[in-house]
Protein backbone atom coordinates (compact mmCIF):
# COMPACT_ATOMS: atom_id res chain seq x y z
CA UNK A 1 0.00 0.00 0.00
CA UNK A 2 1.44 3.20 -0.84
CA UNK A 3 1.17 5.85 2.35
CA UNK A 4 5.01 7.25 2.20
CA UNK A 5 3.80 11.29 1.94
CA UNK A 6 1.06 9.92 4.24
CA UNK A 7 3.77 8.51 6.69
CA UNK A 8 6.30 10.82 6.53
CA UNK A 9 4.00 13.48 7.34
CA UNK A 10 2.34 11.55 10.49
CA UNK A 11 5.76 10.78 11.45
CA UNK A 12 6.85 15.06 10.96
CA UNK A 13 3.40 16.05 12.60
CA UNK A 14 3.45 13.94 15.73
CA UNK A 15 6.78 15.12 16.36
CA UNK A 16 6.36 18.38 16.13
CA UNK A 17 3.25 18.17 17.98
CA UNK A 18 5.31 16.09 20.91
CA UNK A 19 7.21 19.28 21.22
CA UNK A 20 4.38 21.60 21.87
CA UNK A 21 3.52 19.19 24.25
CA UNK A 22 6.74 19.25 26.52
CA UNK A 23 6.37 22.73 26.29
CA UNK A 24 3.25 23.04 28.63
CA UNK A 25 4.53 19.28 30.21
CA UNK A 26 7.00 21.69 31.90
CA UNK A 27 5.57 23.83 33.34
CA UNK A 28 2.56 24.18 36.23
CA UNK A 29 -0.11 23.80 33.66
CA UNK A 30 -3.93 24.09 34.70
CA UNK A 31 -6.16 20.49 34.43
CA UNK A 32 -9.61 20.86 33.22
CA UNK A 33 -12.37 18.49 33.19
CA UNK A 34 -14.80 17.48 30.12
CA UNK A 35 -18.19 17.02 30.86
CA UNK A 36 -16.91 12.55 31.25
CA UNK A 37 -14.73 13.58 33.64
CA UNK A 38 -11.88 12.98 31.84
CA UNK A 39 -8.98 16.03 32.09
CA UNK A 40 -8.22 17.89 29.39
CA UNK A 41 -4.95 20.63 29.21
CA UNK A 42 -3.85 23.46 27.55
CA UNK A 43 -1.17 20.83 26.12
CA UNK A 44 -3.83 18.45 24.74
CA UNK A 45 -5.59 21.80 23.04
CA UNK A 46 -2.04 23.17 21.68
CA UNK A 47 -1.68 19.40 19.82
CA UNK A 48 -4.79 18.96 18.67
CA UNK A 49 -4.80 22.37 17.01
CA UNK A 50 -1.33 22.07 15.27
CA UNK A 51 -2.35 18.40 14.08
CA UNK A 52 -5.47 19.47 12.11
CA UNK A 53 -4.05 22.29 10.54
CA UNK A 54 -0.89 20.63 9.37
CA UNK A 55 -2.95 17.76 8.12
CA UNK A 56 -5.32 19.63 6.62
CA UNK A 57 -2.54 21.71 4.75
CA UNK A 58 -1.35 18.44 3.29
CA UNK A 59 -4.25 16.34 3.18
CA UNK A 60 -7.51 18.97 2.85
CA UNK A 61 -9.38 16.18 0.71
CA UNK A 62 -8.84 13.85 4.05
CA UNK A 63 -11.17 13.58 7.36
CA UNK A 64 -9.31 14.80 10.62
CA UNK A 65 -11.53 13.06 13.96
CA UNK A 66 -9.96 14.35 16.76
CA UNK A 67 -11.18 13.65 20.68
CA UNK A 68 -10.56 17.49 21.45
CA UNK A 69 -12.59 18.26 18.62
CA UNK A 70 -14.55 15.34 17.81
CA UNK A 71 -18.74 17.21 17.81
CA UNK A 72 -17.31 19.34 15.11
CA UNK A 73 -16.09 16.54 12.64
CA UNK A 74 -18.36 15.42 9.63
CA UNK A 75 -16.13 12.51 8.74
CA UNK A 76 -18.20 9.72 8.45
CA UNK A 77 -18.62 7.83 5.31
CA UNK A 78 -14.94 9.59 3.47
CA UNK A 79 -12.72 6.72 2.54
CA UNK A 80 -9.62 8.68 3.90
CA UNK A 81 -9.94 9.90 7.89
CA UNK A 82 -7.52 10.80 10.09
CA UNK A 83 -8.04 9.38 13.21
CA UNK A 84 -6.20 11.64 16.37
CA UNK A 85 -5.36 11.63 19.67
CA UNK A 86 -3.25 14.78 20.26
CA UNK A 87 -2.02 13.20 23.83
CA UNK A 88 -3.29 9.73 24.62
CA UNK A 89 -2.64 8.94 28.43
CA UNK A 90 -3.86 12.64 29.25
CA UNK A 91 -4.35 11.32 33.17
CA UNK A 92 -0.58 10.47 33.05
CA UNK A 93 0.57 13.78 31.77
CA UNK A 94 -1.14 15.36 34.49
CA UNK A 95 0.70 12.87 36.69
CA UNK A 96 3.84 13.69 34.85
CA UNK A 97 4.89 10.15 34.91
CA UNK A 98 6.13 10.10 30.85
CA UNK A 99 3.52 7.78 30.17
CA UNK A 100 1.47 9.50 27.22
CA UNK A 101 1.82 10.01 23.69
CA UNK A 102 0.62 11.67 20.35
CA UNK A 103 -1.50 9.48 18.50
CA UNK A 104 -2.34 9.61 14.66
CA UNK A 105 -3.65 7.19 12.36
CA UNK A 106 -5.10 6.66 9.05
CA UNK A 107 -8.18 4.57 8.49
CA UNK A 108 -8.99 4.14 4.98
CA UNK A 109 -12.37 2.50 3.53
CA UNK A 110 -12.65 2.01 8.05
CA UNK A 111 -9.49 -0.39 8.18
CA UNK A 112 -6.76 1.32 9.97
CA UNK A 113 -3.82 1.32 7.40
CA UNK A 114 -0.92 3.66 9.05
CA UNK A 115 -0.36 4.47 12.44
CA UNK A 116 2.15 6.85 14.34
CA UNK A 117 2.56 6.67 18.06
CA UNK A 118 5.15 9.04 19.38
CA UNK A 119 6.38 9.25 23.07
CA UNK A 120 7.86 12.60 23.54
CA UNK A 121 9.37 12.11 27.29
CA UNK A 122 11.34 9.06 25.70
CA UNK A 123 11.71 10.49 22.57
CA UNK A 124 10.62 7.43 21.14
CA UNK A 125 8.55 7.03 17.82
CA UNK A 126 6.70 3.43 16.41
CA UNK A 127 5.13 3.67 13.33
CA UNK A 128 3.66 0.95 10.77
CA UNK A 129 1.94 1.83 7.55
CA UNK A 130 -0.02 -1.71 6.22
CA UNK A 131 2.01 -4.52 4.53
CA UNK A 132 5.11 -2.50 4.82
CA UNK A 133 5.98 -3.76 8.70
CA UNK A 134 6.22 -2.07 11.86
CA UNK A 135 9.01 0.19 13.11
CA UNK A 136 11.05 1.99 16.20
CA UNK A 137 13.27 4.69 16.35
CA UNK A 138 14.57 7.62 18.42
CA UNK A 139 14.17 10.90 17.55
CA UNK A 140 16.86 13.61 18.11
CA UNK A 141 16.88 17.05 19.03
CA UNK A 142 16.41 17.82 15.27
CA UNK A 143 13.72 15.96 14.65
CA UNK A 144 15.69 12.80 12.54
CA UNK A 145 14.84 9.24 12.79
CA UNK A 146 17.67 7.49 14.94
CA UNK A 147 18.45 3.63 15.48
CA UNK A 148 15.31 2.78 13.13
CA UNK A 149 14.47 -0.88 13.33
CA UNK A 150 11.75 -3.40 12.39
CA UNK A 151 9.62 -4.49 15.28
CA UNK A 152 8.00 -7.84 16.15
CA UNK A 153 5.83 -9.82 18.22
CA UNK A 154 7.00 -12.23 20.64
CA UNK A 155 6.46 -16.04 20.24
CA UNK A 156 5.95 -17.10 23.52
CA UNK A 157 3.11 -19.11 24.83
CA UNK A 158 3.99 -19.59 28.35
CA UNK A 159 6.02 -17.91 30.99
CA UNK A 160 3.95 -14.64 29.27
CA UNK A 161 4.09 -10.94 30.14
CA UNK A 162 0.67 -9.12 30.58
CA UNK A 163 1.11 -5.30 29.92
CA UNK A 164 -1.92 -3.55 31.89
CA UNK A 165 -2.07 -0.10 33.44
CA UNK A 166 -2.69 -0.05 37.43
CA UNK A 167 -1.81 -3.42 39.68
CA UNK A 168 -5.49 -3.74 40.13
CA UNK A 169 -8.37 -4.27 37.32
CA UNK A 170 -12.01 -4.42 37.09
CA UNK A 171 -13.94 -8.19 37.85
CA UNK A 172 -13.80 -9.05 34.70
CA UNK A 173 -10.06 -8.60 34.12
CA UNK A 174 -8.89 -9.99 37.50
CA UNK A 175 -10.85 -13.17 36.85
CA UNK A 176 -9.65 -13.48 33.42
CA UNK A 177 -6.13 -13.62 34.78
CA UNK A 178 -6.53 -15.63 37.52
CA UNK A 179 -7.93 -18.46 35.39
CA UNK A 180 -5.28 -18.11 33.31
CA UNK A 181 -2.55 -17.55 35.75
CA UNK A 182 -0.45 -20.81 34.57
CA UNK A 183 0.12 -19.26 31.38
CA UNK A 184 1.59 -15.86 33.01
CA UNK A 185 5.14 -14.62 33.65
CA UNK A 186 5.04 -11.38 35.18
CA UNK A 187 3.27 -8.05 34.66
CA UNK A 188 4.45 -4.72 32.86
CA UNK A 189 2.21 -1.50 34.40
CA UNK A 190 2.12 1.25 32.25
CA UNK A 191 -0.11 3.51 30.43
CA UNK A 192 -1.71 4.68 27.52
CA UNK A 193 -1.13 2.87 24.01
CA UNK A 194 1.89 2.38 25.35
CA UNK A 195 1.36 -1.11 26.21
CA UNK A 196 0.44 -1.79 22.69
CA UNK A 197 3.71 -0.86 21.62
CA UNK A 198 5.64 -3.15 24.31
CA UNK A 199 3.15 -6.26 22.63
CA UNK A 200 4.54 -4.85 19.07
CA UNK A 201 8.27 -4.85 20.27
CA UNK A 202 8.11 -8.53 21.60
CA UNK A 203 8.71 -6.70 25.57
CA UNK A 204 4.98 -7.99 26.46
CA UNK A 205 2.27 -10.66 25.13
CA UNK A 206 -0.65 -9.96 26.08
CA UNK A 207 -2.81 -6.57 26.17
CA UNK A 208 -6.69 -7.00 27.24
CA UNK A 209 -9.04 -4.31 27.72
CA UNK A 210 -12.28 -4.27 29.31
CA UNK A 211 -14.54 -1.61 29.43
CA UNK A 212 -14.98 1.71 27.11
CA UNK A 213 -12.70 3.48 25.21
CA UNK A 214 -13.06 5.14 21.58
CA UNK A 215 -11.63 4.78 18.44
CA UNK A 216 -8.80 7.27 18.68
CA UNK A 217 -7.58 5.37 21.84
CA UNK A 218 -7.26 1.75 19.45
CA UNK A 219 -6.37 3.40 15.71
CA UNK A 220 -2.67 3.98 15.60
CA UNK A 221 -2.23 1.10 18.26
CA UNK A 222 -3.76 -1.63 15.80
CA UNK A 223 -1.94 -0.67 12.98
CA UNK A 224 1.20 -0.60 14.63
CA UNK A 225 0.36 -4.66 16.46
CA UNK A 226 -0.79 -5.59 13.61
CA UNK A 227 1.91 -5.00 11.58
CA UNK A 228 4.16 -6.57 13.90
CA UNK A 229 2.29 -9.82 13.58
CA UNK A 230 0.25 -9.21 16.44
CA UNK A 231 -3.43 -9.88 16.54
CA UNK A 232 -6.22 -7.18 17.93
CA UNK A 233 -9.62 -8.19 18.50
CA UNK A 234 -12.91 -6.80 20.35
CA UNK A 235 -13.65 -9.06 22.96
CA UNK A 236 -16.10 -10.62 21.15
CA UNK A 237 -13.38 -11.46 18.64
CA UNK A 238 -15.05 -9.12 15.42
CA UNK A 239 -12.52 -6.51 14.31
CA UNK A 240 -12.50 -2.82 15.43
CA UNK A 241 -13.34 -0.46 12.56
CA UNK A 242 -13.03 3.17 11.85
CA UNK A 243 -14.39 6.22 11.10
CA UNK A 244 -17.65 5.32 11.80
CA UNK A 245 -21.23 6.92 13.59
CA UNK A 246 -20.39 6.03 17.13
CA UNK A 247 -16.97 6.33 18.00
CA UNK A 248 -17.01 4.40 21.39
CA UNK A 249 -15.82 1.08 21.84
CA UNK A 250 -17.77 -0.47 23.67
CA UNK A 251 -17.00 -4.34 24.29
CA UNK A 252 -13.36 -3.85 24.75
CA UNK A 253 -10.44 -4.93 23.17
CA UNK A 254 -7.59 -7.50 23.38
CA UNK A 255 -4.05 -7.29 21.83
CA UNK A 256 -2.23 -10.58 21.49
CA UNK A 257 0.76 -12.18 20.13
CA UNK A 258 -0.01 -15.26 19.14
CA UNK A 259 -3.98 -16.64 18.55
CA UNK A 260 -2.88 -19.68 20.98
CA UNK A 261 -3.22 -16.56 23.79
CA UNK A 262 -6.48 -15.82 23.21
CA UNK A 263 -8.37 -16.61 26.07
CA UNK A 264 -11.80 -15.04 25.54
Amino acid sequence: MELTKELECLIETAITAGEQVMKVYETDFEVCYKEDKSPVTLADERADRLITRLLAHHFPEYGILSEENVINQQTYGKRDCFIVDPIDGTREFVKRNGQFGVNIALSREQETVLGVIYIPTERTIYFATKGEGAYKAQVDESGTLRSVRTIRVSGRTKDLIVTMSHPYGGKSLKKLLADNERHIGGYHYIGSSIKGCLVASGEADVYYRYGHTNEWDTAAMQAIVEEAGGIVRQMDGSPLIYNRKNHLNDKGFYIVNRKENIWV
